[in-house]
C-alpha cells in the first residue's frame, strides 16, 4: 500500500490525485503508509471547538477559551489564529488584534468529558495510548494489522472518521517511526490533517529551526544559535561528541532528534511530569500578604490533584510573572515528596518571601514535579508531621466528596474569597 483515501479507505499501490473508487481528493500517499505504526493524535484547537459545537451560532465567529482582561488566552479556534491569536497570549492583546472575538470561560469538566470519548473511542484499538494533555496522546499499533484487518493507517483513519461522526469534533493524526516524528507530523494539515514522516526524516527537519526540537526552549535557542547552530541541519551535521561536550547529556538528545531518532516507547503507564496551578491577579499585587493569599487555594488545588492520582513530588516550583511579564520561577528540591497543601504553602511561602521584595506581580503559580508513585511507598515514606498533614487533608477530601467543595475551607481562603467579593 503506497495510498489510501480518508473518505471511502479505498487502497492502492500508486500515487493518485483523486480516489479512484470515490473521487475524493483526500488522498494520502507515502512510501511507508503501510508499515508504520506511531501515530499522536491531536485534537483541533479542542476547547474552542467544543464550544462551537454546543454553540453552533458561533461558528463563523473567532472564538477565544480564556477569561479577563489580565488572563491569557486557553485556547483560540482557527478563524481567530489568523487574526494573530495564539494559545498563552495575554487577553488583552489577543482582544486587540481579535476585537470582534467572542471569549468565553473555560468548562474543564465538559473539556474532560469529552477527551474521555475521544480517548475511549483510540482505546478501542490499542491498548497502547500515552496521553500528553486532554486533547492529544500518542498511540502504538504493531501488530494490529490482523487484529483490524488493516495497515495502522487505516485503522487511523477510520477512528479520525468515527470521532467526527460521533462527538462532532475533529482530529490531526501524524504517523511516523517514532514518537517524536509522529507530534510533528500531526501539526502538517491541521485542522482534520492526516500526515506522514518517514525515511525522510532528517531531510525533511534538517531546514527547520532548532526550536521544533521538544525541550528547546528560548534559553537553549539563544544558546543554540550563538554557538551557530540555528536549524535542526547544523545540529545533524555536527559530531554527537561535540555536542554532548557543551550541553552534556542534551546535547546527545539533540543529536539523535536532529537525525530523526527516537527510541522512546509509546508507555500508557508513564507518570505525568508534573502538578501545577496558577491565577492571574485583576490588580498587580505587591504585599507578601495579598500574595500569600492567592497561593494558598493553589497550593491546595494542586495537592487534591495530587492525591486524586495518588502521586507525590519531590519538587516544589513557584512561578511569578512580573508586570512586564518576564517570568521568574524558583525550584526546591524536598527531602520527602509531598502531595499535600500544607507542605505546599510553607516551601511555597519560603520561595515567594524571596521575591516579595514590594515589587508587583501579575500571577502566581505554585507546582509540583519529579512525581512518583504514592501508593507504591513503604510504611514509612512519609516523614511524621507529612504523614498527619495527610491524613488531615484526606479527611477533608472525604468530606468535600460528600457533601460539596464548600463544605469544609480555610480562615485564609475564606479571608481571599471576602477580598474577590468586596466592591
Amino acid at each position: 500500500m503506497i495510498g489510501f483515501c480518508r473518505d471511502c479507505f479505498w487502497t492502492g499501490d500508486q500515487a493518485v490525485r483523486r480516489c479512484p473508487t470515490c473521487g475524493s481528493p483526500r488522498i494520502v500517499t507515502h512510501p511507508q503508509v503501510g508499515e508504520l505504526a506511531i501515530a499522536h493524535m491531536d485534537c483541533d484547537a479542542f476547547y474552542a471547538s467544543v464550544e462551537k459545537r454546543d454553540r453552533p451560532e458561533l461558528r463563523d465567529l473567532p472564538v477565544i477559551v480564556g477569561g479577563g482582561t489580565r488572563g491569557v488566552v486557553t485556547t483560540c479556534c482557527y478563524i481567530a489564529r489568523i487574526k494573530g491569536v495564539r494559545s498563552a497570549m495575554p487577553m488583552f492583546k489577543a482582544m486587540a488584534a481579535c476585537p470582534e472575538a467572542v471569549v468565553i470561560k473555560p468548562d474543564f469538566a465538559k473539556y474532560k468529558a469529552e477527551s474521555k470519548r475521544i480517548l475511549g473511542l483510540a482505546a478501542g484499538l490499542t491498548p497502547l495510548i500515552q496521553t500528553l494533555s486532554l486533547d492529544e496522546a500518542w498511540m502504538d499499533l504493531s501488530g494490529t494489522e490482523r487484529l483490524h484487518g488493516a495497515p495502522p493507517a487505516i485503522t487511523l483513519a477510520k477512528l479520525q472518521a468515527r470521532i467526527e461522526a460521533e462527538t462532532g469534533l475533529t482530529v490531526s493524526i501524524g504517523l511516523a517511526p517514532n514518537k517524536f516524528l509522529a507530534k510533528i507530523a500531526s501539526e502538517l494539515d491541521k485542522p482534520r490533517g492526516f500526515s506522514v514522516i518517514g525515511r525522510e526524516a532528517q531531510a525533511f527537519l534538517a531546514p527547520k529551526l532548532v526550536r521544533i526540537l521538544p525541550g528547546v526552549g528560548p534559553a537553549m535557542v539563544a544558546s543554540l544559535e550563538k554557538a551557530g547552530y540555528r536549524t535542526v541541519g547544523d545540529l545533524a551535521r555536527t559530531d554527537r561528541k561535540v555536542l554532548a561536550e557543551r550541553w552534556g547529556a542534551q546535547g546527545l538528545r539533540l543529536s539523535e532528534l536532529a537525525l530523526g531518532h527516537d527510541t522512546r516507547a509509546v508507555n500508557p503507564n508513564e507518570a505525568r511530569k508534573a502538578i501545577s496551578a496558577e491565577t492571574t491577579f485583576n490588580d498587580d499585587l505587591s504585599r507578601i500578604s495579598d500574595l500569600e493569599d492567592k497561593l494558598a487555594p493553589l497550593c491546595e488545588r494542586v495537592a487534591r490533584q495530587a492525591r486524586a492520582g495518588a502521586v507525590a513530588g519531590r519538587v516544589v516550583t513557584l512561578k511569578l510573572r512580573a508586570t512586564d511579564f518576564r517570568i521568574v520561577t524558583r525550584r526546591r528540591t524536598l527531602p520527602i515528596a509531598t502531595q499535600t497543601a500544607k507542605t505546599l504553602f510553607q516551601v511555597g511561602r519560603e520561595l515567594l518571601a524571596r521575591e516579595a521584595t514590594g515589587k508587583p506581580w501579575r500571577l502566581i503559580g505554585i507546582g509540583i514535579a519529579d512525581l512518583i508513585d504514592a501508593d507504591s511507598a513503604g510504611g514509612d515514606f512519609f516523614a511524621d508531621l507529612e504523614r498527619k498533614a495527610l491524613a488531615n487533608e484526606r479527611s477533608i477530601d472525604a468530606i468535600r466528596a460528600r457533601f460539596g467543595t464548600d463544605a469544609m475551607t480555610t480562615g485564609r481562603n475564606l479571608k481571599a474569597k471576602a477580598s474577590q467579593e468586596e466592591p
